[in-house]
């Protein structure tokens, strides 16, 4: 089937770069001389029908913009077959040939649904802040994030030494640590808390204490979201120890702001591959990096394998934190 009309849309928790994405993808087609149509509100609006044309005007000054213009929402509603098939009807109304589908896993895994379902034509571009997705090195939005996390932990810092506290840092991550692992392995934090790895605060007490007894006048400790109740465990090391104990959740500001030079790169690439790909009639794939190489895979594939932490990333963390 030869591709004519193309839709994009941008699912799941935003990631900064989702912008520069959509204009590669806006562009790209321009130039191989098809039609897009931009979806609102991610699978949401392509249950609603809510879809507008886009032209190279459309994306003009979005490139350095964080969020996504075209909105997200998490849609629990697509889950459902019904609403999947209200979806599918809005695509043949709206002539679409294929779907370039920017998100993280939640939207990998409706990409497979759309495809198994419809036979519509699915390219996912893996954005989030997460990074959790296999079959590429890095998400578009990680390395913002993980930008923004490291410069205010090195405020944070300044304030820990003026003090001589311990401070938490949580950053996002319910179910992996990749964000927090690249965090405090960049920011020089004494310990790193993921959900991937167990640990004992009897363990990260006497960590601390050690590392007191050493001279250290203040501590970092940056721990994922899913590792465990930071206010829990500050308290806990308040009632072992006499160190001043801060918590700090940076929340939702790893979501937002001007995206990097290599997020932006990223989506340069991967949304002109996702272009490429759909013309080329390769369906059914998501675009990744690996060995800073632009290549695709099956979305299949990429959605039931899983991404390990970099194991021997954690254990320099420790080295360097002595």
């Amino acid at each position: 089937m030869k591709i004519k009309r193309i839709g994009v849309l941008t699912t799941g928790g935003d990631a900064p770069g989702m912008n520069a994405a959509i204009r590669a993808v806006v562009r790209c087609a321009k130039f191989y001389g098809l039609e897009v149509v931009g979806i609102e509100r991610g699978y949401a609006g392509l249950i609603d029908g809510e879809m507008k044309m886009l032209d190279v005007r459309s994306v003009s000054g979005i490139i350095n913009r964080g969020g996504t213009i075209l909105h997200t929402v998490r849609s629990a509603e697509f889950k459902k077959k019904s609403s999947r098939e209200k979806a599918y009807k809005h695509l043949k109304e709206h002539k679409i040939d294929g779907l370039i589908i920017i998100g993280g896993d939640g939207s990998l895994h409706g990409a497979v649904n759309i495809y198994k379902e419809s036979k519509v034509p699915c390219i996912v571009i893996p954005a989030t802040i997460d990074n959790d997705l296999s079959h590429t090195d890095y998400t578009i939005g990680f390395d913002t994030a993980v930008n923004t996390a490291v410069e205010a932990i090195d405020k944070i810092r300044d304030t820990a030494n003026s003090h001589e506290r311990v401070f938490i840092v949580e950053v996002m991550g319910r179910e992996h640590g990749y964000l927090a692992l690249e965090v405090g392995l960049v920011s020089g934090a004494e310990i790193v808390l993921v959900p991937e790895v167990k640990y004992k605060l009897s363990a990260v007490i006497k960590q601390l204490e050690d590392g007191h007894k050493r001279g250290k006048m203040s501590s970092i400790i940056v721990m994922a979201e899913g590792a465990g109740n930071p206010n829990i465990i500050a308290q806990n090391i308040k009632e072992e120890t006499d160190l001043d104990v801060r918590v700090t959740i940076l929340g939702h500001i790893q979501r937002g702001g001007t995206p990097s030079a290599f997020s932006r790169m990223l989506a340069c690439k991967f949304g002109a591959e996702a272009v490429r790909l759909l013309i080329g009639g390769k369906n059914n794939r998501m675009v990744g990096i690996v060995g800073g190489n632009i290549l695709s895979f099956s979305i299949e594939t990429a959605a039931k394998e899983k991404k390990s932490i970099n194991l021997s990333d954690y254990k320099l963390a420790q080295m360097l934190a002595i």
